[in-house]
């Protein structure tokens, strides 16, 4: 059963114990008044005026003041008066008809309804009185020789009465805990669910905004790719077009340079697939990063008919394919830019291991440039276009750093410095 239904259901019993309780001194009083008015054929004397008027004064009196009423309840001085007047109209009954004694009854329930501390207990006492009085008979049977009975009488009433109202007590304070916790308990439950939902909101939100930055992730990282494998590519067969071209009439050479933008035109294409579906260079499928880096040293040096050497320092071993795709992706674009830009006659470069940092640099004899103007003889997207833009975000993700040296006419110097990620496993 759930917490709102427990609820409902205790809602439920105190609407019908309450009807019952406001029912109750009418109930016995109809019972006392019955009996009182039959005692004549019984041939005790007939006091039916006096009842009757006794009976209409109690009606009255719990009417108006308890019933009609009830938030009078907590006004306890005015609760005080009408109990008391409660207590003389039960004695008056009782004095008449000693049958009154199941109206007197009620003196119990009311004293722990409307009364407060010590004067409960002076309630109970007062009702187990009357009670004992009934039960001996009528305050005429009290005498010399019965007072010790009627005495043990109210003893026993008002010890069994307290009882009673201490357990009733113990109850009525259970429920309230009960009540208590089954509100806390909705109350909590409440700030749980509105909890979810914000929560929910919020994932909801989350879940838009990554899923936007996945999407300008991703296209970053398509345009490097374009960049570093199309764009470059492209560059080099229109080198290599270019040089056929002015090579026309050595046939030769004119079919050497034909050949070789043939073979970038498919690696560029091979590279460009692999792109589109995130899978690792070919390049560093077969072989480690020192031997794929010398290899793309070697084409970029037949092609540019420059010489690059490649040196490497430290401990080669298995890096993450992350950092080594970003480290292939660097050399690839710093000898990209020496080729536009630079008119180097030599380059060198250094791929050195160490014990937590895998470092490429890449350094020219070229004509160099100012790093924070724009390079001599160079457009101006070659200090900032994309192909640094993009070598400084692939090395940035790795929570690495792009440094770039340079000054005119004295070179220029890239470094590429990431953190030395090992591969899940040795290839």
């Amino acid at each position: 059963m759930t917490e709102a239904e427990l609820v409902a259901q205790q809602e439920r019993w105190e609407r019908k114990e309450s009807a019952l309780l406001r029912a109750l001194p009418y109930f016995l009083l109809a019972v006392g008044t019955l009996i009182a008015l039959l005692q004549p054929l019984w041939g005790m004397p007939d006091r039916s005026t006096l009842v009757i008027s006794l009976t209409v004064l109690a009606v009255g009196w719990i009417a108006v003041l308890h019933t009609t009423h009830p938030q009078w309840r907590t006004r306890r001085g005015l609760m005080g008066v009408y109990y008391a007047g409660l207590m003389v109209l039960a004695t008056a009954l009782v004095v008449v008809s000693p049958w009154y004694g199941v109206f007197s009854f009620i003196g119990y329930i009311q004293a722990m309804e409307v009364l407060v501390g010590r004067w409960q207990i002076l309630g109970v006492v007062v009702t187990a009185a009357l009670a004992g009085t009934s039960q001996i008979g009528g305050v005429a049977n009290i005498n010399d020789r019965t007072w010790w009975a009627w005495l043990v009488l109210v003893v026993f009433n008002a010890l069994v009465a307290g009882t009673f109202a201490y357990s009733g007590e113990q109850s009525e304070q259970r429920t309230r805990r009960q009540r208590r916790a089954l509100t806390e308990l909705g109350e909590a439950n409440a700030k749980l669910e509105a909890a979810l939902e914000e929560n929910a909101a919020l994932h909801a939100q989350l879940l838009v905004q990554a899923r936007e930055a996945g999407v300008h992730d991703e296209r970053q990282r398509m345009a490097r790719e374009i960049h570093d494998t199309l764009a470059q590519g492209l560059a080099g067969i229109l080198t290599q077009l270019q040089a056929a071209q002015q090579a026309y009439d050595q046939r030769a050479e004119w079919q050497r340079h034909v050949e070789t933008a043939s073979a970038l035109a498919r690696e560029s294409l091979t590279e460009a697939r692999r792109s589109v579906h995130a899978v690792e260079p070919a390049a560093l499928e077969q072989a480690r990063l020192p031997d794929a880096i010398g290899e793309v040293v070697r084409n970029w040096t037949s092609t540019h008919e420059v010489p690059a050497v490649l040196t490497t320092t430290g401990d080669a071993r298995p890096m993450h394919p992350e950092v080594e795709v970003t480290l292939l992706r660097a050399a690839q674009e710093a000898l990209a830019n020496v080729a536009k830009h630079a008119r180097a006659t030599r380059v060198g470069l250094t791929l050195s291991y160490m014990e937590d940092l895998v470092t490429l640099d890449v350094r020219d004899d070229g004509v160099g440039f100012e790093p924070n103007g724009r390079r001599a003889s160079a457009p101006a997207s070659a200090t900032g276009g994309f192909g640094l833009t993009g070598m400084r975000q692939r090395v940035q993700r790795l929570a690495g750093r792009l440094e770039i040296e340079s000054e005119p006419g004295g070179g220029t110097a890239v470094s590429a410095t990431v953190p030395a990620i090992p591969a899940e496993g040795a290839r």
